[in-house]
């Protein structure tokens, strides 16, 4: 991934200016900077979900632009909102999104993901009944479903404890080791 003078202004405020860093695979890179910094915008340019104002970003051979949605299936995005249904248990959650992706082994894929998660014997409950820690782990399992090589996470420790926190910098470690870059926002500079 290779982001070169990157800007994006909304009117005449400039959210970022001539950002530039490249990431290899298995790397591991922390955005810092308080609210308001840009780090939510540079991670929304950098899913397809905006476009920048000028500059370039480049994944691979490719740019946003020429590859479209196949670039777009290789990238798993963990926002402020976890995109969880609330009334559907966890299985249900993590199959809807399955489907939604257009993956096959629907049901071995949602029963790997409770696995990593630790949510197997909450599989069946609503999603509503559960911890903000919980929502978290299945929340980023629903982002990895599609096997993603990009992982972008903007604010993920938010409401953790810390065994949640510890748990969920673990799986970012884990991801490395399997050769995906993973770009974590955040303005808690003990857990970058």
């Amino acid at each position: 991934l290779v982001i070169r003078d990157v800007s994006r202004h909304f009117g005449r405020r400039r959210a970022l200016h001539r950002v530039s860093f490249e990431c290899r695979r298995g790397e591991i890179l922390g955005l810092l900077g308080p609210n308001g910094a840009g780090k939510s915008t540079l991670l929304a340019i950098l899913s397809t979900l905006l476009a920048p104002s000028s500059g370039d970003v480049r994944y691979g051979e490719q740019d946003a632009r020429s590859a479209g949605p196949a670039l777009r299936a290789r990238i798993g995005l963990l926002g402020h909102d976890l995109y969880l249904y609330p009334e559907l248990t966890a299985e249900e959650n993590l199959a809807f999104f399955a489907r939604l992706y257009g993956l096959d082994r629907v049901s071995d894929r949602v029963h790997a993901a409770l696995a990593r998660a630790r949510l197997e014997e909450r599989a069946a409950d609503p999603v509503a009944g559960f911890s903000r820690g919980m929502r978290q782990r299945l929340a980023l399992e629903r982002a990895l479903l599609h096997d993603p090589r990009l992982l972008l996470l903007d604010e993920p420790f938010t409401g953790l404890d810390d065994a949640s926190a510890q748990a969920l910098a673990a799986r970012f470690r884990e991801l490395r080791a399997d050769g995906r870059i993973v770009i974590v926002a955040t303005h808690d500079l003990d857990m970058a």
